[in-house]
Formats: C-alpha cells, sequence, structure tokens
C-alpha cells in the first residue's frame, strides 16, 4: 500500500466500520437500563406476597396501583394495564 489515497480511504473503511458495533453495544445497555421497574415497585412489595395489590408512587409523582408478581425470584409492583415480561 504505496498510495496514500488507497491508504486514506482503506483507514476511513475500518473506522465507519466500526460505527454500528459502538452504537449496537452502547444501545443494548441502554435499552436494559430503561427497562428496569423502579426502585419504589420493588419496595411496594416488600413484606407482600405475589398476587397482594399495592400502592406506590411513581417516577412523575403519581399513584400507580398495582398486582405484586414475582420476576426474576424477587417481587415487584406491576402496574394494572402493563404488558407483562
Amino acid at each position: 500500500m504505496k498510495n496514500p489515497k488507497i491508504q486514506i480511504i482503506f483507514s476511513l473503511f475500518v473506522l465507519l466500520s466500526l460505527i454500528p458495533v459502538a452504537v449496537w453495544a452502547y444501545g443494548d445497555s441502554d435499552s436494559k437500563r430503561r427497562k428496569e421497574p423502579p426502585k419504589e415497585a420493588f419496595e411496594a412489595c416488600e413484606g407482600k406476597a405475589a398476587g397482594d395489590t399495592v400502592e406506590f408512587t411513581g417516577r412523575r409523582g403519581e399513584t400507580i396501583t398495582a398486582t405484586c408478581e414475582e420476576q426474576d425470584d424477587q417481587l415487584v409492583a406491576v402496574p394494572e394495564g402493563r404488558p407483562r415480561r
């Protein structure tokens, strides 16, 4: 590769091919973080059993009525009308 233009084009190709990998890696961890229920959903079910109805304050200050369900070996309050994992 003695031609500088070919070296530049090859370097750009390598760098541009890494962009989708970086976006995929960053986007994957970010999407997992958004799917995690808030800590209040876990706290609302402390001392409760699966199937119990609870209320807790949501992220925007609203009162949420939910049912305690077991997910990943722990109880979490799942709001009424929300899809289940």
